[in-house]
């Protein structure tokens, strides 16, 4: 998410100029200190177990934790700090709302035992589901196979909200729940897709972030990739391209997690851009997945025999380090930086890194690096 790597690196603010209790303490102690003085005519100073200090301390706490509720007060106004409600309400100047729930979608396929001579009705509501799993799949309009024929596709959405119905496989929703006359199968052709929870706040802050882009009906690219997260709070990566015939305009997307997403996203996503109050009438737009570069990883990295005592740790640094990069390295558009990978097992704790792949490689702005297989090996210890 760019727009949220911008907000996150804009320089931190205080609306109580930084103050710490202990400046607080300092303050009121010395406050207290110069008031007596000049009442009494008499220099104090208070002792460190005065019980005065002890209990100008506790006030101050009390002071320090209502400054706290200031400067929360005043970041709240910020899109870097607002979250929650909060967020919610600063959505709501742009005339925007967080995404509520959605459930996955596919298509099904209903097939007849054989032809018949007169059509075969599939209500709404008909169901169907993974044999022996508890998550239904309900069509969501009335379809009918024609006389004379054998199969018809529905489309069909889970029938509860979240990301529980997505990632099921083409031919897994194979059990008909409700039985109809004469009905020999059913089957999803289609990978389950775009359930999804509650809009997230890093992903409703990208959109407040992108939704200037919105106002232009040139169709900028900012405006296709405000439009393509607000299709699904599950859209991840997106790159709006157009260097083909004047009017094509081209986007690639990746799903949040990073994955390839599915023909069902993609059909959707293309189908919600088209929508003429959206795009410009002369944009023809295209959705695709990004091609995909394949790499690998091949290393072996050591640590320094002063660090002994935490070697196992370090292991687990590196083993998550690696992790990292393979997130980091699956963005479209991103060459592959092998320089980037030793520089995060580095930063975990290893001594040196000997590394035989991956090897530097451009991607292009239309595809994806994919990470086909890891050998990750720990050398031992070696002296500083």
């Amino acid at each position: 998410m760019p727009e949220i790597s911008i907000l996150k690196n804009l320089p931190d603010v205080s609306f109580i100029d930084g103050a710490t209790v202990e400046d607080i303490r300092r303050e009121m102690v010395a406050d207290y200190e110069a008031f007596m003085s000049q009442v009494t005519g008499c220099p104090l100073a208070l002792d460190r177990a005065s019980p005065h200090r002890m209990e100008l301390y506790a006030a101050a706490a009390q002071l320090y934790h209502a400054l706290q509720y200031i400067d929360r007060a005043g970041k709240q106004n910020l899109l870097k700090y607002s979250y929650s409600e909060f967020l919610d309400n600063l959505a709501a100047f742009k005339g925007l709302s967080r995404e509520p729930e959605a459930a996955a979608t596919t298509t099904l396929r209903f097939t007849l035992s054989a032809a018949r001579k007169t059509a075969a009705g599939i209500p709404v509501g008909t169901r169907a589901a993974v044999p022996e799993w508890s998550v239904f799949f309900a069509t969501t309009r009335y379809m009918e196979i024609p006389a004379g024929e054998i199969s018809v596709d529905v489309p069909a959405s889970c029938t509860v909200t979240g990301d529980a119905g997505n990632n099921l496989a083409i031919g897994e929703l194979s059990k008909l729940v409700d039985p109809i006359p004469y009905m020999a199968s059913v089957a999803n052709i289609t990978m389950t897709a775009g359930g999804a929870e509650v809009e997230s706040d890093d992903h409703l802050a990208e959109r407040i972030c992108l939704f200037p882009g919105s106002y232009s009906t040139a169709g900028p690219e900012a405006s296709y990739r405000y439009h393509a997260k607000t299709f699904n709070v599950n859209v991840g990566d997106v790159v709006v391209v157009s260097d083909q015939a004047a009017g094509a305009v081209d986007l690639y997307f990746l799903m949040a997690d990073g994955s390839k997403p599915p023909e069902e996203m993609i059909t959707g996503l293309e189908n919600y851009l088209r929508d003429n109050n959206i795009r410009p009438m002369t944009d023809l737009v295209r959705v695709a997945a990004p091609a995909e570069v394949e790499y690998s990883i091949n290393l072996t990295y050591y640590i320094n025999r002063s660090d002994s005592s935490r070697a196992v740790d370090i292991q687990t640094a590196v083993a998550a380090a690696v992790g990292k990069y393979a997130a980091w390295q699956r963005a479209i558009g991103r060459d592959i930086n092998p320089s980037k990978l030793g520089e995060m097992v580095m930063a975990a704790g290893a001594k040196r890194v000997e590394m035989t792949a991956p090897a530097n490689q451009i991607v292009g702005a239309k595809s994806v690096a994919v990470l086909t297989g890891q050998a990750v090996h720990y050398g031992g210890l070696e002296d500083d």
